[in-house]
């Protein structure tokens, strides 16, 4: 059955590619984005596959989510600032953006006529904070438990490794469970944690299919080369095709768990076509821990590029230092699992950027707000 979906942040990264797979699905598709200069560069422009209907507007003005929502019986809710770093001095524009645009939204579904009867919200696997590590000293079958957030003192003296909370001792990171314990680390974290909860008490209250998706790090063809605060593999590539050092924070073997677009796509677009009339929570990732060193080397090697990465040992407080996601909840809702392989997203990746104008580097602008801030050493 067609469904007609409005997909908030539509013109942005996961999105554009959401938006592809739904129309040729055969739903009607309408994308509300107020084409953020930071995401899609100063002068952006955007135009909108054939027959997806294009709405320039903003999350958090009613007037803009009214109109956008007439017709509609699904929304795919993308839109949020994106970046935990920055999240943490440009409080006031994340809280505004994700959790007030997120407010309008469930106000509007609450307070007037509208067809909406499903929604899908894209969260994000940072409400899990450090997430689940096992705890060998403990118990030499590995006792699972939730480290807090490394200290500043800790990142200063270059003790990479998070702790049990119990007894102190280094811990060994396992795949994290949508049941673990959440403990959002940063802004960023705590407005997607509450863009969840909104969803879930509303959603239930108003008898509509809901579904969070905690999607893990998403990358591939499109994803913007713009902005400095998100993306390591945007960052990476554009320094790779200036000529500019690939500098890899802590000791490099914090890891990562990075899933195609096209992957995190085809998941949401499940959840849409199949809604889940009593709410659902997964992740949406590809299942699997790679190296930041590893990814970095591997993109240089697609790129064709001598460079070769090296430690700073610099590090940015609120960063994690390891997950990824158990899938089971994902692959038992849905009945899919990840297609395509780090490797072969990479290569296509670099395929894709090797087309685009060369961005200016914003890496080391980046790194100094943080670093102003002392947020960043």
């Amino acid at each position: 059955m067609s469904k007609t979906i409005l997909i908030t942040g539509g013109a942005g990264f996961i999105g554009t590619h959401l938006t592809r797979l739904a129309a040729a699905a055969g739903h009607s598709v309408r994308l509300l984005d107020n084409l953020s200069p930071q995401i899609h560069g100063e002068n952006p422009a955007f135009t909108p596959p054939p027959g997806v209907e294009f709405v320039l507007g903003d999350v958090t003005v009613r007037e803009d989510m009214e109109g956008a929502l007439r017709g509609v019986d699904t929304v795919v809710h993308l839109a949020a600032e994106t970046g935990t770093g920055q999240s943490m001095y440009e409080i006031d524009r994340y809280y505004r953006v994700n959790v007030q645009g997120t407010a309008t939204l469930l106000d509007i579904l609450a307070n007037a006529q509208t067809d909406v009867r499903n929604i899908v919200l894209a969260s994000s696997r940072s409400v899990y904070g450090e997430g689940a590590y096992l705890c060998n000293a403990c118990d030499p079958a590995g006792k699972r438990c939730y480290p807090g957030a490394r200290l500043p003192a800790q990142l200063a003296a270059h003790d990479w490794t998070p702790k049990c909370p119990d007894c102190g001792a280094d811990v060994v990171e396992t795949a994290t469970r949508e049941d673990d314990k959440l403990s959002p680390a940063s802004i960023y974290a705590a407005t997607k944690l509450a863009q969840e909860e909104m969803i879930r008490i509303a959603a239930t209250s108003q008898g509509l299919s809901h579904a969070v998706l905690r999607f893990q790090n998403v990358y591939g063809e499109g994803q913007s080369l713009q902005n400095p605060y998100t993306g390591i593999l945007s960052i990476f590539s554009t320094r790779l095709r200036l000529g500019l050092s690939l500098p890899v924070f802590e000791d490099g073997e914090e890891t990562r768990d990075f899933v195609h677009v096209e992957d995190v796509a085809r998941a949401v677009l499940g959840f849409v076509e199949a809604p889940a009339t009593q709410g659902a929570l997964a992740n949406v990732g590809y299942g699997k821990p790679t190296s930041i060193m590893q990814v970095a080397t591997l993109l240089a090697r697609f790129m064709d590029s001598d460079i070769v990465p090296h430690v700073s040992a610099q590090y940015r407080v609120g960063d994690i230092r390891h997950n990824y996601a158990d899938l089971s909840a994902l692959e038992a809702a849905t009945g899919m699992r990840p297609e395509i392989s780090l490797e072969e997203g990479l290569e296509r990746f670099c395929a894709w950027v090797r087309t685009q104008p060369v961005p200016q580097d914003m890496l080391d602008k980046a790194n100094a707000e943080l670093k102003a801030r002392n947020l960043m050493g």
